[in-house]
C-alpha cells in the first residue's frame, strides 16, 4: 500500500511537472528575443554606426548643453563590449550604460556643436547609423530646445507599424474657480502684440525666502512684474496683462491658461531662484524641453512644478498623463520662438543686470507647457544671495530689470514685424 501510494504520488508529480513546462513554453514563446548587445562602434567620416549582436527595437535621441552631448536611448539593447577608438574631431568620447533592463543609453561627448542627422536602423535590426553634422552654437541650442527625436526599426520587423503621434491635446481647466481674466492694458488696438507677465508664487505660497533679510519671492516677483508692465506700456507698442496684480495664489495651469485664453503673443513668468550655496547669483532664462539641460535645471523644474501642492494635495488637479506630456511637433514653432527670445533677453538685459555664465537653460517646467504660446521662465536672480536679494527688492533693481525686458520685447516684435514685411506700425 505504501509503495502504491508512492508510485501514484510520483506519477502525479511528473504530470504536474509536464504541465508546468508546457505552460512555461506557452508563456515564453511570445516573449522578445534576447536584447542586442552593443558589439562595435564605428566612425567613417561623419557617419557613426553602432552594431549589435542581436536585434534592437527602436531608438530616440536628444541633445544636451553644458557640456554638449548627444544621447541615444536604444530599445531592446544592452550595453556591451563595443568601444570608440577615435576618428572624429567633434567626438571626445562615446560612453554607454544601461538605462533600464531593456534600454541602453549611448552618449557622445562633443568637442564642438553638432547635431544628429539621417538616423537609420538596418533591416535586420542589428545596426544603427546616423550622420554627425557640424553646426553653429545658436543652431545647436535651437536643436537642444526641440527635445527628443524618435526613429523606429523598419516596419517589417514589427508585428504592426509603430504608432506616431503628431498632435497633442492639453486640457486647460476653467481659468480658475471664481477667477476672471485680468484686464489687458495698453493700446486699444487688438492687432498690437500682447505680452502676459506672470508673477510667480503668491498667496499661501511665498516661494523662496532670504534667510537673513526675509525677502519673499512672491513679493519680489510681483513688484518686478508690475515694473515690467509699466515700462512696456510707456512705449505704446504692446498690450500687457498680469496673471496676478495682488497677493493671490494661482495654480500652474491657470497661469499659462490665462495667456492662452487671452491669445498672448508672449508669456513671461517671473521668478527668483535660491540655492544652498549663498554665493550663487545672477539671472537665468529657462525655455521648455522634455529633458533638462543640467542638474540645476532639473532641480529647479522639480521645485517649481511642485508649486501646486499644499499639504500633499495637488490643487492643480493635473493628471499624470498631462504632467508628463511630451514635447510634440505642434510645439516646435513656439519653442523655437521662445529660445530666440531667451537669447535676445540675455543680450538686451545684460547691461542692466547680472546674468549667470550659462544663462539660458532648458527644463520641463509645467508653467511653460502651453503648446501655442512662446514662453520663458525668467529667474531674475538668487534671493538666497545678499547682493541679488537687495537688487531684486530695490526700486532701482526692479526698474533695471524692467528696462532690459522691455528692450528685448521691443526688438522681438520688431523682428517679427520685419519678417512679415509690414503690419501694424508704431
Amino acid at each position: 500500500m505504501k509503495l502504491g501510494f508512492t508510485a501514484m504520488g510520483g506519477a502525479l508529480h511528473k504530470r504536474r511537472m509536464l504541465q508546468s513546462l508546457a505552460l512555461a513554453s506557452m508563456l515564453f514563446s511570445g516573449m522578445p528575443v534576447q536584447a542586442g548587445g552593443l558589439s562595435a562602434i564605428g566612425v567613417d567620416g561623419d557617419q557613426v554606426t553602432l552594431r549589435f549582436d542581436g536585434r534592437v527595437d527602436g531608438a530616440s535621441a536628444f541633445l544636451l548643453d553644458g557640456p554638449r552631448r548627444i544621447a541615444l536611448d536604444i530599445s531592446g539593447a544592452q550595453a556591451g563590449r563595443g568601444r570608440y577608438a577615435g576618428g572624429h574631431d567633434a567626438i571626445a568620447a562615446i560612453r554607454q550604460g544601461q538605462l533600464s533592463t531593456e534600454t541602453a543609453r549611448v552618449v557622445l561627448d562633443l568637442t564642438a556643436p553638432a547635431t544628429l542627422g539621417q538616423p537609420h536602423i538596418a533591416a535586420d535590426g542589428k545596426s544603427l547609423s546616423f550622420s554627425l553634422n557640424s553646426v553653429s552654437e545658436s543652431a545647436f541650442r535651437t536643436a537642444v530646445g526641440r527635445g527628443r527625436t524618435r526613429f523606429d526599426a523598419p516596419a517589417g520587423m514589427a508585428p504592426r507599424p509603430a504608432r506616431r503621434i503628431h498632435s497633442i491635446t492639453v486640457p486647460i481647466p476653467p481659468v480658475a474657480r471664481g477667477l476672471s481674466l485680468p484686464p489687458v492694458e495698453g493700446p486699444r488696438d487688438a492687432s498690437r502684440p500682447l505680452v502676459v507677465i506672470d508673477a510667480g508664487h503668491g498667496g499661501h505660497d511665498p516661494g523662496a525666502i532670504n534667510r537673513e533679510k526675509g525677502e519673499r519671492e512672491k513679493d519680489v516677483t510681483l513688484a518686478i512684474a508690475q515694473a515690467i508692465r509699466d515700462q512696456l506700456l510707456k512705449s505704446g507698442r504692446v498690450r500687457v496683462a498680469l496673471t496676478r496684480n495682488d497677493d493671490r495664489f494661482l495654480v500652474l495651469q491657470e497661469r499659462y491658461g490665462i495667456a492662452r485664453k487671452l491669445n498672448a503673443d508672449l508669456f513671461i513668468s517671473i521668478h527668483a531662484d535660491s540655492a544652498d550655496n549663498d554665493t550663487a547669483r545672477g539671472a537665468t532664462i529657462y525655455t521648455l524641453s522634455e529633458t533638462a539641460s543640467d542638474r540645476e535645471a532639473a532641480r529647479l523644474a522639480a521645485r517649481e512644478n511642485r508649486a501646486d501642492l499644499l499639504n500633499g494635495v495637488n490643487l492643480g488637479g493635473q493628471s499624470t498623463d498631462v504632467s508628463s506630456i511630451l514635447i510634440d511637433l505642434t510645439q516646435r514653432e513656439s519653442m523655437n520662438i521662445s529660445v530666440a527670445f531667451a537669447r535676445l533677453l540675455q543680450r538686451e538685459a545684460g547691461p542692466y543686470m547680472p546674468f549667470k555664465n550659462t544663462a539660458h537653460r532648458f527644463a520641463s517646467l509645467m508653467v511653460l507647457k502651453a503648446p501655442d504660446t512662446p514662453s520663458i521662465l525668467f529667474e531674475t536672480g538668487y534671493i538666497s544671495n545678499a547682493a541679488d536679494a537687495a537688487f531684486l527688492a530695490s526700486k532701482e533693481g526692479q526698474a533695471n530689470i524692467a528696462l532690459g525686458v522691455a528692450r528685448a520685447v521691443e526688438v522681438h516684435f520688431a523682428r517679427k514685424l520685419a519678417l512679415r514685411g509690414g503690419g501694424a506700425g508704431g
